[in-house]
């Protein structure tokens, strides 16, 4: 494939992309693949598309096929599904960390197969099923637990859905729209708005995920948390500065606050656990259809560049798919 032109979306600046021509370089050993749809990640692309990358974290945040800079033009995204085109492996469905683009090549090792149970069209949340396991994993949540996961989408969505397979747990999504209160439903979760978690059974929550990206979000997951209670912020703001109450509750409560974030396995899974293994199992974890539901709507790459700033901008966006022709 070495020479061929692929199509991929570029941001030029801040707030415009297009689709431009990128030619494909194929390594010794590389798998030729062919992009049969991508998942659009709302909330990281949307700091990218609006230039909201902290320059201290230019080099940390980079996704692991990235091309260009956070300073633009950059070609970004990390959840592709595709088809081995020539090989051993032809035929084979895979997922891989690559921007939207519609053929590439890749190294072997780097292109995780999708199991027969898992549809393509699914598998595209398969990179915020992976940030969701890692956040279970640092919440230390287990049997029995009163969940509270504030912000439903795609990832605290996610997170709670994990969590109400665990058994005797009680799982509440919280979010500012109601509508998600179907979405909570589908995946067993209960659902409140921010003013109806405020109750008593809430508010004594043994474990609070916070993955609203929001000041609002972290002061109710304060709010709620109990006694000695880690809250897991799983948000990641890029340059927004956030306020949090931090007199009161929070520290005669012994409330702590730690961050979770999917580059790292955490230290307490590290000696066992590697990221080819993690992304493995998020990907055997999608077998679920109700997970459908996470999907808000569908694009043909065709008209990403032109549609591609009004999905992230959509508060109601959940994971959005790209339809590769």
């Amino acid at each position: 494939m070495t020479g061929t032109n692929a199509r991929a979306l570029w941001i030029s600046e801040a707030g415009r992309a297009e689709l431009k021509d990128t030619a494909i370089i194929q390594q010794n050993g590389d798998l030729p693949v062919k992009t049969l749809f991508s998942g659009i990640s709302r909330g990281t692309e949307r700091l990218v598309f609006e230039g909201r990358v902290p320059e201290t974290e230019h080099e940390t945040m980079r996704a692991p096929f990235q091309e260009g800079a956070f300073t633009f033009p950059i070609k970004y995204g990390y959840s592709s599904v595709g088809e081995i085109q020539a090989g051993p492996r032809a035929g084979e469905r895979i997922f891989a960390l690559f921007p939207h683009q519609d053929v590439y090549c890749l190294p072997a090792y780097s292109a995780v197969p999708v199991p027969d149970e898992v549809p393509s069209e699914r598998a595209v949340v398969a990179a915020n099923m992976e940030t969701a396991l890692t956040i279970l994993w640092d919440s230390g949540a287990s049997a029995g637990d009163r969940i509270v996961v504030i912000g439903a989408g795609v990832v605290g969505a996610l997170v709670g859905y994990l969590s109400a397979q665990m058994p005797g747990s009680s799982v509440c999504l919280v979010d500012i729209d109601p509508e998600r209160a179907d979405l909570a439903r589908h995946l067993g979760c209960e659902f409140a708005t921010p003013d109806e978690a405020s109750d008593a059974t809430l508010g004594e929550a043994d474990v609070v995920i916070h993955a609203s990206a929001s000041s609002a979000g972290l002061a109710t997951a304060i709010a709620l948390a109990g006694v000695e209670v880690s809250i897991v912020e799983a948000s990641w703001y890029g340059t927004q500065t956030t306020e949090a109450p931090l007199g009161g509750r929070f520290h005669q409560r012994r409330l702590r606050i730690i961050g979770s974030q999917v580059g790292r396995i955490p230290a307490h899974k590290a000696a066992r656990w590697t990221y080819r293994r993690r992304l493995t199992k998020a990907l055997e974890l999608l077998g679920d259809p109700r997970l459908d539901h996470l999907m808000s709507g569908e694009t043909s790459f065709d008209d990403l560049a032109r549609d591609y700033g009004s999905i992230l901008r959509d508060p109601a966006t959940l994971c959005h798919r790209v339809r590769y022709d």
